[in-house]
């Protein structure tokens, strides 16, 4: 197997006069970057980093106490190594799965809207705390860079707010990928499918992105997240950003905890492609890209759009509660 070099992703001081430049330019690119200034408390990352981890090393049927089988429609809680698909084939790698913290009484969970309703916590002292702390940062962080990305196409700064974001729908992961011989894939190569992810991820490393036909490392960085663009945005962007394939190999020989948080359109939002918004020079993967996906046909609402995505990654569950 060729090893990958180290990509230079651009590293963006959100706090600069330039950041929605930078963004913009990235984004058309790669569809990868750094972003430092983010605003996140260097203490609420690492207590979450370290009750994850206490978290893992739990015995097995503390674990699964909280199994997504528990969870219901709301799709949260926690599931085994090799219980996650990518593209049909199991993943090296176990973990937790959060969303918005909705009450019972909320009207989305009384008409038992898929993905919406109560999360499942670890028998961690403080661990809900920690979580739900991390959600509201990384939530605040969501709505800083979409207003950026929106200056950098030349819309206003809440353009995204107005159509797709006054309430996101947000999908937070903790994932743990045990220590392996070799090239272990963590997740298969794959694309994310909403607007747009903020991962922080320990320093043993393992992500790669791939630009042409090469893989290359997004290692880690201290006090920064990687922020990548994801199947939705290259949509409504018509091309202009790019939704690029990435993969985890853990080959250290060590556990790695990875945070990705997902920052999507609201469940019930309409896709509309963005008008006179394109991509900067011809792109041959548009029609013909790696999955299938024409990136013309936007239609319908996010909702239906997710969950015909999320039921594939766990089939027992899409097919009993979606």
């Amino acid at each position: 197997m060729t090893s990958p070099v180290a990509l230079q992703l651009p590293l963006i001081d959100l706090s600069t006069d330039r950041a929605a430049e930078l963004i913009d330019r990235a984004a058309s690119d790669l569809g990868f970057f750094y972003v430092s200034g983010h605003g996140v408390a260097p203490e609420v990352i690492e207590s979450l980093l370290r009750l994850s981890r206490t978290f893992f090393q739990l015995p097995s049927e503390a674990k699964q106490a909280i199994h997504m089988s528990r969870g219901g429609k709301a799709w949260r809680g926690y599931f085994p190594v090799g219980g996650e698909l990518t593209s049909g084939r199991p993943d090296l790698k176990e973990g937790l799965y959060f969303g918005e913290e909705l009450p019972e009484e909320d009207a989305r969970v009384r008409v038992g809207l898929p993905l919406h309703g109560r999360n499942l916590f670890p028998d961690v002292p403080v661990f809900r705390a920690a979580v739900l702390e991390y959600m509201s940062a990384l939530t605040g962080l969501g709505h800083t860079l979409m207003r950026l990305v929106a200056r950098g196409l030349a819309l206003d700064d809440e353009y995204f707010h107005d159509r797709y974001t006054a309430r996101p729908t947000i999908l937070f992961r903790i994932f743990n990928y045990p220590a392996s011989q070799g090239d272990a894939h963590g997740v298969g190569a794959h694309t994310d499918y909403g607007l747009l992810t903020m991962l922080y991820q320990d320093a043993v490393g393992g992500l790669q992105v791939k630009r042409g036909s090469e893989w290359l490392d997004v290692p880690y960085v201290p006090n920064s997240f990687v922020v990548n663009i994801g199947d939705m945005l290259e949509r409504l962007t018509s091309g202009r950003y790019v939704s690029a394939l990435h993969r985890v190999i853990n080959s250290s020989g060590r556990a790695r905890i990875s945070m990705p948080f997902f920052f999507d359109p609201a469940f019930d939002a309409v896709l509309q492609p963005i008008a006179n918004v394109g991509p900067r020079t011809a792109r041959a993967d548009l029609i013909e890209r790696w999955d299938g996906i024409d990136l013309r046909e936007v239609c319908g609402t996010y909702g239906e759009y997710l969950i015909g995505k999320v039921s594939k990654v766990f089939p027992n569950l899409g097919r009993d509660h979606l």
